[in-house]
């Protein structure tokens, strides 16, 4: 998989944001370490996912000339990564998303020129409609992260991260399906494998118990947690990035409550002066709690993923 992220940076180069890391004084001051904070809230649409929506659509295209077009399901991110990467590619673009996305998102998924479906708030909704769209236009479907391509793209923010701060002794990813978390633990770890790439969660995911027991405890069907970060709602990682997490990612997973989060998100808005998404402060919320400080002390160094800026400001959660 190393060499599949090595390939997609060359792909995927010149064509996105090389993304800036910034610092805080104040915010080091509150965690009690020095955080860098890599802001792929200032990637292309605004959002991490255009790395690995890049690389999976170049590549598709590159193996089948013929391609018509791609689809997928997302709550909106992923879709307006995924809308712009057809574009960039000629390609059309069809996305699923539940009713009560982001307006914004929906906006922006629009501008790019793709096709809106909404369908009910619930992930077998997404995944019935998508497979009625692959069959009847023969679109390739791009997972938001259940997807080798769109992983090695992810894991291009580590190999970016690394060489602007080389000595991280952590990198803090807010997690969902799991692809960029595991696209970051697997190029960390082949770049410094003493850096350690730790998974965050919002509450009710229960991710730590699966990875520690190295097997999917989850039972019943993939459903949405109930939070307001809504880029980070699933409460299954994917089938693909579960072994990758558990080879390569820590096995403890921090933990954060909307509370937590919407104070962190806060602070980054007002000390900071960077607009992120409730689910791009779960970094530094699990940076400055009692947790990180009580089972990892010796941590000097953290990386904090700001992994979107895709946020309504006409619903702020405060």
């Amino acid at each position: 998989m190393y060499e599949e992220i090595l390939k997609a940076s060359t792909r995927i180069a010149g064509r996105i944001h090389t993304t800036p890391v910034q610092t805080s004084a104040a915010a080091d001051a509150w965690a009690g370490k020095q955080l860098f904070f890599k802001c792929e809230n200032f990637q292309k649409t605004g959002s991490f996912k255009a790395r690995g929506a890049l690389n999976a659509v170049l590549k598709a295209k590159d193996e089948n000339p013929k391609l018509k077009g791609v689809v997928t399901h997302s709550s909106g991110n992923h879709g307006q990564a995924l809308a712009w990467a057809a574009r960039q590619a000629q390609l059309q673009c069809t996305v699923v998303v539940p009713e009560g996305s982001p307006l914004v998102k929906c906006n922006a998924i629009q501008s790019y020129g793709a096709e809106l479906i909404y369908c009910a708030p619930n992930p077998q909704a997404r995944y019935f409609i998508t497979e009625k769209i692959v069959a009847e236009f023969a679109f390739l479907f791009v997972p938001s992260s259940d997807h080798h391509d769109v992983i090695a793209g992810q894991g291009t923010i580590a190999t970016e991260f690394l060489s602007q701060v080389p000595d991280l002794d952590a990198i803090l990813v807010p997690i969902s399906g799991g692809g960029m978390t595991s696209g970051i633990a697997v190029a960390a770890k082949n770049i410094r494998p003493e850096t350690k790439v730790f998974a965050v969660e919002p509450e009710g995911k229960d991710l730590q118990a699966s990875l520690m027991a190295e097997q999917r405890l989850w039972k019943g069907e993939p459903k949405f947690l109930d939070t307001i970060a809504d880029g980070i709602r699933l409460q299954q990682v994917d089938h693909l990035t579960f072994p990758l997490l558990c080879k390569y990612a820590e096995s403890t997973v921090f933990s954060a409550s909307d509370e937590e989060m919407v104070s962190a998100m806060k602070f980054i808005w007002q000390q900071m002066k960077i607009v992120v998404e409730v689910s791009s402060s779960a970094g530094l919320a699990a940076a400055v709690s009692s947790r990180m400080k009580e089972v990892m002390p010796e941590l000097k160094k953290i990386g904090v993923i700001l992994c979107g800026g895709n946020v309504d400001i006409d619903k702020l959660p405060w």
